[in-house]
């Protein structure tokens, strides 16, 4: 490469070659000198060491690959984690803005019937048991055995997200005044609460002790981990309470928690992308673990999580109420785990090929469902984000 400025050809090139970062703003010159490439940045220069960054590069694994202590990104291998944490960061919400003082008048007065005020108390109950466990699990289970910095600077961000939503639900808490006993007792009594967690977390304690991730059936295991949190958990066991929720919002019935269902639902839908991504990966450098058996496994682990939730579908709504129909409810579950399945590529389970919802993404992407209620309308998107209409453009 001549030491003249550079076309923009040439420039496009070097910005997608991922040992390079640079800006196509202002004059850039660049000369090779052997190894060492010269970047010349108007009046300063920087000399890049392209054998170094390969070796970088060709050391960055999702498992097993190059630790530093460093979360350095550079050089960028796994773009799409990337452009997915980016996307996260965009879509960062509060808690505390969101007026919660509608709510409060409708819990304390006879605006909810008594079956949609189990609907909020068996909500309450689970996510915040729930959200604690995958913020635990995507930190000493996932986060912990991930090498590439991109990798784990995605799944940090997914355990914030986490601490987010568990202060969203203290807020909940405390505005409507619910006894926190109560709230307590509903994670450890009701059986079909106890019976999911439970399954999510049976596979983790050996995962948080550290295991040899060398080894093929423990390859699988954290694999399998992987797909129980990202998958199954955020993407099938938590959709059909959510859209309970929001089918009260709707309603115009409490709104506040709606909007923040609203927000955390945005943000399940990117944990889901990140986790199917990361899994993918790390079947395509080790597909010594993509066997038919343990295909199978996770078919039938998906399948189990399937029955749980229809339990808990149960709980929460025992029989129709206005607005929202048990079966299809049940119908949801299938939906939502049979889109999990097929993101893999692995058998789906169900016959279900449309959404009972078809309004549950306008509702999340805050398009016009959100004209309707008397709320405080906040976007919470940066203008630099990606505008996403439908679930679909995340997973």
């Amino acid at each position: 490469m001549s030491s003249a400025l550079v076309e923009q050809s040439e420039l496009d090139a070097l910005k997608n070659d991922p040992l390079n970062f640079i800006s196509a703003e202002g004059d850039v010159s660049a000369k090779e000198e052997g190894d060492v490439v010269i970047y010349q940045f108007r009046n300063k220069s920087f000399r890049l060491d392209k054998s170094k960054a390969r070796q970088r590069l060709e050391g960055k694994k999702v498992i097993n690959g190059h630790r530093s202590a460093e979360l350095n990104v550079l050089p960028l291998k796994y773009h799409e984690a990337y452009r997915i944490y980016k996307q996260m960061k965009a879509n960062h919400w509060e808690p505390d803005v969101i007026d919660m003082s509608k709510d409060a008048h409708q819990w304390n007065t006879d605006a909810l019937s008594a079956k949609e005020r189990w609907i909020i108390e068996m909500g309450v109950g689970y996510f915040s048991a729930a959200e604690g466990i995958v913020g635990d699990s995507v930190l000493h289970v996932i986060e912990d055995n991930l090498t590439a910095a991109e990798l784990k600077h995605a799944s940090l961000r997914h355990i914030a997200e986490e601490s987010i939503h568990m202060d969203s639900l203290l807020h909940i808490i405390g505005s409507l005044n619910i006894d926190l006993d109560e709230v307590t007792a509903k994670f450890q009594d009701i059986p079909s609460i106890r019976k999911k967690n439970e399954f999510i977390t049976r596979h983790m304690p050996q995962l948080k002790m550290g295991i040899d991730l060398t080894q093929t059936p423990n390859k699988q295991k954290f694999a399998k981990a992987l797909f129980a949190i990202t998958q199954v958990m955020e993407g099938t066991q938590f959709y059909a309470l959510f859209a309970m929720v929001l089918s009260l919002h709707r309603q115009n019935k409490m709104t506040g928690i709606g909007q923040m269902f609203q927000y955390t639902l945005r943000d399940e839908s990117n944990h889901i992308a990140l986790g199917r991504y990361i899994l993918s990966e790390l079947i395509e450098e080790n597909p010594d673990i993509w066997t038919e058996a343990f295909r199978a496994e996770l078919v039938d682990f998906m399948s189990e999580g399937v029955e749980l939730e229809k339990e808990f579908v149960r709980d929460c709504l025992p029989e129709d109420i206005i607005g929202m129909r048990q079966q299809e409810f049940l119908d949801y579950v299938e939906y939502n785990a049979d889109r999990r399945l097929a993101g893999l590529g692995l058998p789906t389970l169900s016959k279900i090929r449309s959404n009972p919802f078809g309004w549950l993404d306008e509702v999340i992407f805050l398009k016009k469902e959100k004209n309707f209620f008397e709320t405080r309308v906040t976007e919470y998107q940066t203008s630099g984000s990606v505008k996403n209409s439908n679930e679909d453009d995340l997973i």
